[in-house]
């Protein structure tokens, strides 16, 4: 901590922009830059501000410039701290130096001040603070959301100065980095109007030299040859604009721009793109830009601070409105990059996100992907932060857009999308007429809607949802005063200061609900913040410690390792002896796993230059973003290795790249007659076209979608269908006879059409005869499997036969190309039909490995029913099935459509071994590092963790399962046979008990018994940890060395099912009789039970076992009163992991690593 005297500009060591901070930016910057608090508590010269006794820190009014003739000094009081606003830098005070415009700093040095220094601050969004340093009340504002920085900016001010164009262009400025310069008469407004353009920004951010305001000896600032912003008065305009080269120079007086004398003509800033900048115009021209007019309607208050209060949530709301729409410009103009980054090899491709551009924006993406400002925004994408950007971005994603997240196969323009492109299509050849002749006076371009010159707003009517500003809601900030800082500021009165702060503190946490867990975590921060000042050091790591139940995102883990190192022998005993700081010292210190930094290097996609083997090749594809599936790669790469050494040379790379591409690209430009969209789907693409060809339905050419083959008829464009992939019974490749020549013919039989659709091809018959059939053969597997993804892997090889037989053009390229036709060999080498059983059963199957490189192995699954909350978006009302897949990774789909809800996120980096939910709000998953991660289920997020498990976490029960949405408590246990109840609101345990014997790996909750299954024994217990009854193993297989594996309870048919390790039978005992032998249920080619769930009257065991003489996944479906097997389910490729019930009408079952996939079957 520091306070002192010094000039208000400051150049920071890290990394980000150079700047001046004023009182009205001090939040601002205590937002953004994390560890420095700058409280300026008067403004720099030459424009001082005058303070009204007890106004508010954030609000001050501004006097005119002072006479020129008196010498002005710089004057200012900072306070410097670790952690910002709180709490060490409140002791400090400044006293006054008799007959100087100065401040003499007076601090007090606080213990062990070394713990705090460089500390994150907590990120204080919704709580604003508020405390008096007479004469001054000095407020620290909350944040609009959590991931946006601290504002007490006016920021519609450059809204006032400038048009909607002209703040395009500025804008514009900033994103490719030139060199600005602000110009105003009025001193204040240089600072002022440069932040606000900086917080416009937001999350991008300026990286280059930010000095709002030179002086007269600071002029050749801008004579620096690299990107700067800075301000200057007005009166320099002239010798800037004549002396300096390459300059913008912003007037904020006049709202114009220009640029430096000498250099008119060679600075070129281009035009934001036309969709998005036309849709910023339209939202800034909805805002009320004028408190007067906004509260006009009101009756006149005569209190002061009522009036103050209405203005200050105005100006709230109206910056919240502000950032949405710049954050909306902002997405729509970088929403593509996505597109085009590999994430695991962290490779961005500009030059074909370049391609995607439209030809007249190309000038402006050039420009800013060659910037630092850009290279920062790639390196969050490629680290998947969850910033605004990305919220923004996934909450006005389109539902195309969400599908095709889930599609492994190359995206084409959909029949929707070519629709839509030619319902605009005169619209955008009307703009480009007026553009390319602007002398026309007949044609008249749509202007935009002039400036609001009425100070009223705009008529928005005719614009769209989307061009209509955002209506934002503003959440209440909570206010919490800090107590009032007393003088003398010696140590008895600090003492007392922090006493005072701690009880204040415990006192707001103790009135606070219990499910205020956000809040409550910034209480808990800042009291252990005052008692490590206070050098109460185990207070503050039981504090610490708390931010794991309330939020693990604040979680300072440098300060609480510095402070475990700094605690004394007694100390460290000390805190040992209690079981929740034993574990997080273990994990600082013992265990020291701090998380390595974010690997932040961005690679731009380059074509190789050297031989590639295999692995070097299937990283190279996948960097190109052509396909990602590594087997699909390693099948690839046979084929264009046919005949010679596997290994690729640059050269072969380069043109299958090429043509990939332009298939690509052609595709893109397919434009359909309406005749022809209205025979297909919405949903269908144009994968393949043919040149045009005589066939006995006419000439034309043949088109392939994902569902079907049409004839795109020549002449007057017409359609006719060939046939469905479906319906086709016979594809043939053959050759008809014309004169003396025999041309080849490709021949599809078609089951609903007694003629024989055939087609004189020539050349290209070849192809289209293996691309029909791997189509054909992917179709019947996807029906078969009830498994769409089938459909997509079958294109994904289609297109790859195309580029291959097009990069070789060789006699051997059709040879080649067959290497891919892998499902097309699977139906004629593998039956393909399963059992009756199995395909009545079977409902659906879903791949939530799509898009890994490898398959997934599905480590648990929970399905969480749909219920309506007014409060939540639509899609959060629906049901939803969460998937726990290898390493931790969570994906969440919505159960009532099947698709993507949630893309994969992390709990952890371990094995989840089990799920379930808590609440409405909560789902709890067990992991194998011993610790359970609590998800919000509205925001998508894991910020609670509870650590108090010592080995892996094997099992979680609620109270009452029927009941899960209204329970209070819930049982885990863990490997080591430690059981816990959790107070669901409180995250507090309630008991605890530890069983005799370890290896317990799962427990079920009847009546008030729990019933614990171990590897040698189920053991019955009391919810206290008394034994009641235990089940031994030994006793019931006396010749043979097994465990238990699994169990169920039947209560009302007084059943307990269990299975045992190595034994392919079920055994049924009488919960009554435990010493009773069990009843045996053979399972016919069965290798091994993995888990069972009870179905109403049935139970569902899922296996590893033989169909055909081949290891498979399958499942048993068995009557629990009559003990026989129902059904056998032939499941999954490899071994069913888990299975999971969905309200009992369906189960869901999850398979290993092999496969990958979820199976969903109809219950009974």
């Amino acid at each position: 901590m520091s306070a002192g005297i010094g000039p208000t500009a400051w150049w920071p060591s890290t990394t980000g922009p150079c700047t001046m901070s004023t009182v009205s930016t001090m939040a601002q910057r205590t937002g953004s830059r994390p560890g420095r608090l700058w409280a300026l508590l008067a403004t720099s010269c030459p424009t001082p501000c005058a303070w009204s006794p007890g106004s508010p820190i954030t609000t001050p009014s501004r006097t005119a410039s002072p006479d020129p003739s008196i010498p002005l000094v710089s004057w200012s009081f900072g306070c410097r701290a670790g952690h910002p606003a709180f709490p060490e830098g409140l002791p400090c005070a400044s006293t006054r130096v008799a007959g100087t415009r100065c401040w003499q700093p007076v601090s007090w040095q606080a213990q062990k001040p070394s713990l705090s220094e460089g500390t994150e601050p907590p990120p204080l969004d919704f709580l604003r603070q508020v405390f008096n340093m007479k004469p001054l009340q000095i407020v620290f504002p909350a944040r609009a959301d959590p991931e946006s920085p601290i504002l007490d900016l006016d920021l519609h001010l450059p809204l006032l100065c400038f048009r909607p164009e002209k703040v395009l262009q500025v804008l514009t400025c900033f994103l490719t980095e030139q060199r600005i310069v602000f110009f105003s008469s009025d001193w204040a407004l240089l600072t002022l109007v440069a932040e606000c353009f900086m917080a416009y920004l937001h999350p991008l951010q300026w990286q280059h030299p930010f000095v709002p305001i030179l002086s007269d000896q600071m002029l050749d600032f801008v004579m620096a040859p690299t990107s700067f912003l800075m301000g200057c008065h007005l009166d320099h305009f002239e010798e800037v604009s004549k002396e300096a080269d390459g300059l913008v120079l912003i007037n904020i007086d006049h709202g114009s721009i220009t640029y430096s004398k000498s250099t008119d003509d060679n600075v070129d800033i281009p035009d934001v793109p036309l969709l998005a900048a036309q849709t910023f115009i339209q939202r800034v021209q909805s805002l009320q830009l004028h408190h007067e007019l906004h509260a006009a309607h009101l009756l006149s208050s005569t209190d002061l601070n009522e009036t103050q209060a209405h203005r200050r949530a105005w100006q709230q709301k109206l910056n919240c409105q502000i950032q949405q729409t710049t954050l909306q410009l902002l997405v729509g103009i970088f929403r593509d990059v996505k597109n085009h980054l590999n994430y695991e090899h962290r490779v961005f491709n500009s030059e074909e996100f370049l391609k995607t551009r439209a030809t007249g924006d190309h000038q402006f993406y050039k420009q800013v992907l060659d910037t630092y400002m850009f290279h920062s925004f790639l390196k969050a994408r490629l680290n998947r932060r969850m910033d605004a950007f990305a919220q923004m971005d996934l909450d006005t994603q389109s539902e195309e857009d969400r599908i095709n997240g889930t599609l492994v196969s190359p995206r084409r323009p959909t029949v929707e999308k070519i629709a839509s492109r030619k319902s605009s299509h005169l619209q955008v050849t009307h703009r480009r007429m007026v553009v390319s002749m602007p002398n026309l006076q007949d044609i008249a371009m749509p202007e935009l809607a002039p400036r609001n010159s009425s100070l009223r707003l705009t008529d928005t009517a005719g614009c769209t949802g989307s061009s209509a500003v955002l209506n934002v809601t503003l959440k209440s900030p909570y206010t919490f005063k800090i107590p009032e800082i007393h003088f003398p500021l010696v140590s008895e009165c600090v003492q007392v200061y922090y006493a005072d702060f701690v009880t204040l503190l415990s006192k707001a946490m103790d009135f606070l609900a219990p499910d205020n867990s956000l809040l409550l975590a910034r209480y808990f921060y800042l009291r252990g913040l005052v008692h490590l000042m206070q050098g109460q050091l185990l207070r503050a790591l039981l504090d610490f410690q708390n931010l794991y139940k309330t939020d693990i995102r604040i979680f300072p883990a440098d300060l609480v390792k510095r402070t475990v190192e700094s605690m004394s022998a007694p100390e460290r005993a000390q805190a040992e002896q209690a079981p929740e700081l034993m574990r997080l010292i273990s994990e600082i210190l013992d265990k020291p796993h701090e998380a390595s930094k974010l690997d932040d290097h961005v690679k731009n996609f380059e074509l190789p230059k050297e031989y590639m083997q295999l692995d070097d090749f299937m990283k190279r594809v996948q960097e190109s973003g052509m396909v990602k599936d590594a087997r699909t790669i390693q099948r690839l790469f046979e084929a264009l290795t046919v005949g010679q050494q596997k290994q690729i040379d640059p050269e072969t790379f380069k043109d299958f790249y090429n043509c990939w591409k332009e298939t690509e690209a052609e595709a893109q430009e397919v434009s359909l007659p309406w005749l022809v969209m209205e025979h297909l789907d919405k949903n269908e693409c144009v994968y393949k076209l043919s040149s045009s060809v005589k066939t006995n339905l006419g000439v034309g050419k043949i088109a392939m979608t994902q569902k079907r083959l049409f004839l795109l008829t020549e002449g007057r464009p017409g359609y006719v269908e060939i046939s469905t992939f479906r319906n086709i019974e016979e594809v043939r490749s053959t050759s008809t006879a014309f004169l003396l020549r025999r041309i080849p013919a490709l021949k599809i039989k078609v089951a609903s059409k007694k003629e024989v659709f055939e087609a004189n091809l020539k050349t290209e018959c070849d192809l289209w005869h293996l691309m029909v059939k791997e189509m054909w053969a992917g179709k019947k597997l996807a029906d078969d499997h009830k498994d769409p993804q089938y459909v997509q892997q079958a294109l994904t090889h289609v297109l790859l036969m195309d580029a291959v037989v097009g990069t070789l053009q060789s006699p051997g390229a059709i040879y080649a190309a067959s290497k891919l036709s892998y499902f097309d060999k699977m139906r004629k080498e593998v039956p393909m039909a399963f059992p009756k059983t199995t395909v009545e059963t079977l409902k659906h199957k879903i791949n939530p490995s799509a898009g890994e490189t490898f398959p997934q192995a599905v480590d648990a699954l929970l399905y969480t029913p749909g219920h309506l909350d007014p409060a939540e978006k639509v899609e959060d009302a629906h049901p939803k099935l969460w998937c726990a897949l290898s390493d931790g990774k969570v994906t969440v789909f919505d159960a009532s459509s099947w698709t993507i809800h949630q893309h994969c996120f992390k709990v952890g980096t371990a094995k989840v071994n089990c799920m379930v939910m808590a609440d409405q709000n909560q789902v709890w998953v067990g992991s194998e590092d011993s610790v359970i991660y609590i998800i919000n289920v509205h925001s998508m997020s894991c910020n609670k963790q509870l650590t108090d498990h010592c080995s892996s976490v094997t099992a979680l029960i609620v109270q009452d399962g029927h009941r899960a949405p209204r329970c209070s408590k819930v049982y885990s246990c863990s490997m080591d046979g430690t059981v816990l109840a959790w107070n669901v609101s409180t995250l507090q345990v309630t008991s605890r008990f530890q069983l005799s014997s370890s290896g317990l790996t799962s427990i079920r909750l009847h009546g008030d018994r729990l019933w614990c299954c171990t590897g040698n024994s189920i053991m019955v217990m009391t919810t206290n940890g008394f034994l009641c009854q235990e089940l031994k193993i030994e006793e019931h297989f006396k010749d043979i060395s097994t465990s238990f594996l699994a169990f169920q309870l039947l209560p009302e048919q007084e059943q307990l099912w269990a299975a045992c390790a190595g034994r392919s039978e079920v055994y049924i005992w009488s919960p009554k009789d435990l010493a009773q032998p069990p009843q045996r249920v053979p399972l016919k080619d069965c290798s091994e039970i993995i888990c069972m769930i009870r179905v109403k009257k049935q139970v569902w065991v899922g296996s590893r076992g033989l169909w055909q003489g081949t290891p498979r996944g399958k499942i048993y479906v068995i009557d629990a009163e009559r003990k026989t097997v129902e059904k056998e389910l032939v499941a999954h490729m490899d071994t069913v992991r888990t299975l999971c019930s969905a309200e009992d009408r369906y189960v869901l079952s999850g398979s290993g690593r092999e496969e990958g996939k979820i199976a969903i079957w109809k219950g009974e």
